[in-house]
């Protein structure tokens, strides 16, 4: 029961909101059309149906994930709600515009004076339709392709004041978000393994998020990870996602694959006589699925003894500011997808202090990797995923 209620009361917030932006984009598609009785109402079973389709996928998942007919079911539901996204995000955008322009034309015509013919805006609102559904399908193409690319190397100089000469050119590799999952499998994942291993870094980073599903699910495919190796370690810190998939049984597992699980904690790593602290925090909210988990950047540094350089790895860039309290130089983190595809790229800013790359918040440098992997949609459009290449230089 605890399990299922707050699933009932996602899944009915989810669904009134999925509904109601398809009755709005239904009501602009089919209206102009001014189609007959009959075709009208089967055009409705079809807003209806395409609807309903991402509830189900949900429900689908989480009781029967065995039948066979589930993953095309979610690949099929994945890529319609990247594409029905930017159909939505072009629609809302197209009817501000309309609504602006009726403003301005009441505010600057004689009184009583008519609309424009009915007929034009007709024609322009089919027109426009027309020209979202082809952009959204070119788009949502163009999105899978990204998606599922083994992302490129993203090099990024890191310029810290004071950097000991002993870590001048430091490199560490990050990856981040990769969501092994329905649509993403150990294949791709031992490709990435791969290239990330080819860069030669001194210490990996895996900053959370690096599955969707349970041990038993999904740890067939996250075993490739087995394969990271750097001379001073690879690190993981939990994401929001571990803790939906299972968090202590993924810790273990994460350990048992050879990667360091930094809950809170550090370790220390010395070479060419200087010092480095590696921290790591549980999630920003990670206290509100296990409480004995709540992120806490002081505790992760607490003991540690007096270093050159210290760095946090912590899933969401809302840590910074703990981080730059417990006197952290550099903060790795993700969470954000960088929006992961357009339009949503543009609103991420409103929900995170940091969205993608390179940052300061006081003292303290912060990079966003924009996610290795995707969650929901196969869908990367304008976002491109990344392995992050971090070289330390002194400003």
């Amino acid at each position: 029961m605890p399990v299922i209620v707050p699933l009932l009361a996602f899944l009915t917030v989810a669904s009134l909101i999925w509904g109601t932006a398809h009755w709005y984009v239904g009501r602009r598609l089919l209206l102009p059309l001014e189609l007959p009785g009959p075709k009208r109402r089967r055009a409705w079973r079809l807003v209806i149906a395409a609807a309903a389709l991402g509830p189900l996928t949900m429900v689908s998942a989480r009781f029967i994930a065995d039948a066979w007919w589930i993953t095309p079911l979610r690949w099929v539901s994945y890529i319609y709600m990247g594409f029905f996204s930017v159909v939505f995000a072009l629609s809302v955008v197209r009817d501000l515009a309309f609504g602006a322009e009726r403003l301005v034309r009441r505010a600057t015509s004689a009184k009583g004076a008519e609309d424009p013919d009915p007929a034009r805006r007709r024609f322009l609102l089919n027109g426009s339709n027309a020209a979202f559904l082809g952009t959204s399908g070119v788009l949502s193409g163009f999105g899978l392709y990204e998606a599922h690319r083994v992302p490129e190397v993203v090099e990024v100089e890191v310029p810290v004041p004071g950097l000991a000469p002993g870590l001048e050119g430091y490199r560490i590799a990050q990856i981040s978000d990769i969501h092994i999952g329905a649509t993403i499998k150990g294949a791709w994942l031992e490709e990435v393994v791969a290239r990330v291993n080819a860069l030669d870094a001194d210490l990996i980073a895996v900053t959370g998020d690096l599955v969707d599903g349970s041990v038993a699910e999904r740890g067939r495919d996250v075993a490739p990870i087995t394969d990271l190796s750097a001379p001073d370690g690879v690190y993981f810190v939990t994401g929001n996602h571990e803790y939906y998939s299972g968090v202590l049984e993924w810790c273990d597992e994460v350990a048992r694959l050879g990667l360091t699980v930094l809950n809170n904690a550090h370790r220390v790593v010395e070479r060419g006589g200087v010092t480095m602290v590696v921290g790591g925090v549980t999630d920003f909210r990670a206290d509100r699925h296990l409480e004995s988990h709540k992120s806490d950047p002081d505790a992760a540094i607490a003991g540690a003894p007096p270093a050159d350089f210290k760095l946090l790895l912590a899933h969401q860039p809302k840590s910074i500011v703990g981080a730059a309290r417990a006197g952290f130089d550099l903060q790795l983190s993700g969470h954000t997808h960088g929006g992961q595809f357009f339009p949503w790229s543009l609103f991420v800013g409103l929900a995170h202090p940091f969205t993608e790359g390179l940052g300061l918040y006081e003292r303290t440098h912060i990079y966003v990797n924009r996610g290795t992997g995707y969650w929901g949609p196969p869908h990367r459009a304008g976002v491109p995923s990344e392995i992050t290449l971090l070289r330390l230089v002194a400003a």
